[in-house]
């Protein structure tokens, strides 16, 4: 998703009413966070909830549907746009906000006792290459911001806020194609040198929620647990029937998916043996929720992917579904050499080990099963 390059006032509006209440309360001192520390010290009563940031995007959708049929706890939903009326209702509330604004994420944790974290707000790969210092200050200091608030409430409270982190492939950078053809599926601690900034950010956050999780306060003695449970997963380049491609790094499957459906010649910016893991959304969205639930975790952060099929492979795929389908190479040499740093596959066997996850799925069976009927509807 896309943030702007503003702090817009926080707007904080019931699921309920369709017109936001516009809401622009004046600040006073350094810390914006004393509100829900004096609220917890006192034992002023504040409802538990889930937060979501980044809502608004499709993960958030999937996210959002399923906790509000699952679980009874209340949805608090966080977005730099409001999120559409169909969503707000499967919410307690809706907050509109800058991550990058403290004090918009204090007013939610003053009103609420947040015992569950799903953060998904975040500039993306090519956005973030275009603009790195806003994709620093929306993928780290935003994370920030809300890692050391979620740790605050925690030590107040006694209870670690479980804080569910999507990071992303773009944190691993191979050094040649050579490498990683050798290299074959990539264990989560190798190969953690990632060549774009959005990498940089994912893996900095990574570092962050293992430092608050395991390592918080190491020269405080006395302290009492961890304020923060930090769970990750590795997600690969995510595939989505219901949304076209918007560009992003690894859209080069989809770009040939949505062209091939209305009946146009494809473009695709990698080479065709070019391989990268990838994942249904809803797929993604399932082992997320697999990840919050897990009773025990053997470790903080988890590859997962379905299938890894090449450029080429993808195409022959598609033209199984789509005969007259036609693609064209024309490489990009930035996209591609970004794709070509990140893994060809991922090992997968600790998620299936400790989530429950399948190791795989065929990628000719998810095309055709769950791809193909809803785009052809899509295009009509």
């Amino acid at each position: 998703m896309v943030f702007e390059r503003r702090h817009p006032g926080l707007r904080s509006y019931p699921a309920n009413v369709n017109t936001p209440t516009v809401q622009q309360p004046t600040h006073t001192g350094p810390q914006p966070i004393t509100g829900e520390l004096e609220a917890a010290r006192r034992g002023a009563p504040r409802r538990q909830a889930i937060l979501l940031t980044g809502a608004g995007g499709e993960v958030g959708h999937g996210l959002i549907h399923a906790l509000s049929e699952s679980s009874e706890t209340p949805i608090i939903a966080f977005d730099v746009r409001p999120v559409e009326e169909g969503l707000a209702r499967r919410c307690h509330e809706v907050f509109t906000g800058d991550i990058r604004d403290p004090f918009a994420l204090s007013a939610i944790m003053a009103k609420y006792e947040i015992t569950e974290v799903y953060h998904l707000a975040a500039l993306l790969s090519s956005t973030g290459e275009r603009n790195p210092d806003l994709a620093h200050e929306v993928n780290t200091q935003g994370t920030m911001n809300l890692m050391r608030l979620c740790a605050q409430q925690g030590q107040a409270t006694g209870r670690p806020v479980k804080f569910i982190y999507p990071s992303s492939i773009a944190v691993y950078g191979l050094p040649s194609e050579d490498e990683k053809r050798k290299a074959g599926a990539v264990r989560e601690d190798q190969y953690l040198t990632p060549i774009t900034m959005y990498g940089v950010n994912k893996l900095c956050c990574e570092h962050l929620g293992r430092y608050y999780s395991d390592h918080y306060r190491l020269l405080e003695t006395g302290g009492g647990g961890a304020p923060i449970d930090f769970r990750c997963l590795r997600y690969p380049g995510l595939i989505s029937p219901h949304t076209a491609p918007s560009g992003g790094t690894s859209d080069y499957g989809p770009l040939m998916l949505h062209a091939a459906a209305k009946g146009e010649e494809a473009v695709c910016f990698v080479q065709e043996d070019a391989r990268l893991p990838f994942m249904l959304m809803a797929d993604a969205v399932a082992a997320t929720l697999a990840l919050a639930q897990a009773e025990t975790l053997g470790q903080r952060i988890y590859n997962v992917a379905s299938f890894a099929p090449s450029a080429g492979e993808i195409a022959e795929a598609i033209t199984a579904e789509y005969p007259n389908f036609r693609v064209r190479y024309e490489i990009n040499p930035s996209r591609a050499g970004i794709v070509a740093s990140w893994p060809a596959d991922v090992d997968r066997s600790t998620a299936s080990r400790d989530l429950g996850l399948p190791s795989g799925r065929a990628f000719e069976g998810v095309l055709a099963e769950d791809l193909v009927p809803i785009v052809r509807k899509m295009y009509g």
